[in-house]
């Protein structure tokens, strides 16, 4: 069994796994990590690895107790990865993005994927039918848009998330949520646009904390899943076993 971190900007997402299939998976703070380590050590004493994928910092500490509880593989850019990378700039790529690619290679293989991850940032991510990896795009998640209209304006309010009623926001806080959700869902539909015009065979995959949110208004054919991350680097550590 393997166990899988994943270490973002806003949370840590864990996963156990029994070869390919995920068994258990929690959603905690970094606080939180020490103490759910040795809890899931207990509950999952068949674990044997661990991988740990982090875009920001971990305490060193904790890579420490992990590394002494399992084989760990941290995730970098000298590691192998079931694809060709062809970024210009490697070492400049999140490690999230790396592990999004992996998982479209090993559960869409010889496709056209586009992977888009709706979470602190919205990433946009595309792999070919040749597995290359040719690179995308970087753009503010939901929060930060509501954030930023907050923090850089003297009298906008800072509101939750919410599905808007109509195009027309007829109150401040309606046109706020109508220009946060309806921009993000016209950008997200007119990257898929995009994409499709030159690969029109696109495979789409939504995932990411926000991804069930916004897939309520955008058009049928995206594929939503919620594990897809931890998949990836799941996918990762078998195939660096392997070699």
């Amino acid at each position: 069994m393997n166990l899988i971190i994943d270490v973002g900007n806003t949370y840590i997402k864990i996963g156990v796994f029994d070869q390919s299939k995920i068994v258990a998976k929690k959603t905690i703070v970094q606080n939180d990590l020490d103490q759910e380590i040795l809890d899931i050590h207990k509950k999952h004493p068949l674990i044997q690895q661990a991988i740990i994928s982090s875009v920001s910092d971990l305490n060193p500490d904790t890579v420490k107790q992990i590394q002494g509880l399992y084989e760990t593989l941290i995730v970098n850019h000298k590691i192998a990865m079931p694809f060709s990378n062809l970024y210009e700039t490697p070492e400049t790529l999140g490690i999230d993005r790396l592990a999004l690619v992996a998982a479209a290679v090993d559960q869409y293989p010889q496709k056209n994927v586009l992977v888009i991850d709706a979470g602190t940032c919205v990433t946009y991510d595309f792999k070919n039918e040749k597995e290359e990896y040719l690179g995308g795009a970087i753009a503010p998640g939901i929060r930060l848009r509501y954030h930023s209209l907050n923090n850089y304006t003297a009298k906008l309010p800072l509101l939750e998330p919410k599905l808007p009623e109509n195009h027309i926001g007829n109150t401040t806080n309606e046109a706020i949520h109508s220009g946060v959700v309806q921009g993000i869902l016209y950008e997200i539909q007119g990257v898929i646009e995009e994409y499709c015009n030159i690969y029109p065979d696109l495979t789409v995959i939504l995932t990411g904390g926000d991804a069930h949110f916004l897939s309520k208004r955008l058009k049928n054919g995206i594929f939503a899943t919620s594990n897809f991350l931890l998949e990836g680097l799941n996918y990762i550590l078998a195939f660096n076993n392997s070699r």
